[in-house]
């Protein structure tokens, strides 16, 4: 590990994971985005089928699962401006994937419309860490 690298890790907040179960919140953001990627694969399967929903569920996969591979690219990053780039890009798919959240049509059906709202809860607080990785990063 470079210098360079080693004082990236050193700014990005502490990989926490705090406790095991689906309800406690997971601070590495690896597997958060990971899971969050596959918690959309698995509501997008029972939503209703219709002609947008089909549209806009392509684009919601693609965005979800970008917002993780992004992430794991970050951490791979050959150097800081580099790391800026990848999470820059991680956060403009969480922004992608919290609109197409927002488009999908569930037919009011009560689970779920809480299913995407906590979905796109979750994407909300992607984008505000990595608007907070990146304040932190361009303030050294």
């Amino acid at each position: 590990m470079t210098n360079e690298q080693d004082t990236r890790y050193k700014q990005m907040p502490s990989p926490i994971k705090q406790g095991s179960n689906d309800g406690e919140r997971i601070f590495d953001l690896e597997p958060r985005t990971e899971k969050f990627s596959k918690n959309v694969r698995a509501f997008v399967r029972s939503l209703p089928r219709s002609i947008s929903n089909r549209e806009d569920v392509k684009q919601l996969v693609r965005c979800s699962g970008s917002v993780a591979a992004n992430y794991m690219e970050a951490n791979d990053a050959l150097g800081k401006k580099d790391f800026q780039m990848k999470v820059r890009l991680a956060r403009r798919e969480a922004k992608e994937s919290r609109l197409f959240l927002r488009l999908v049509w569930t037919n009011d059906d009560p689970s779920l419309e809480n299913t995407r709202l906590s979905l796109t809860k979750e994407a909300s607080e992607l984008v505000k860490i990595s608007s907070s990785i990146l304040s932190k990063i361009s303030d050294t």
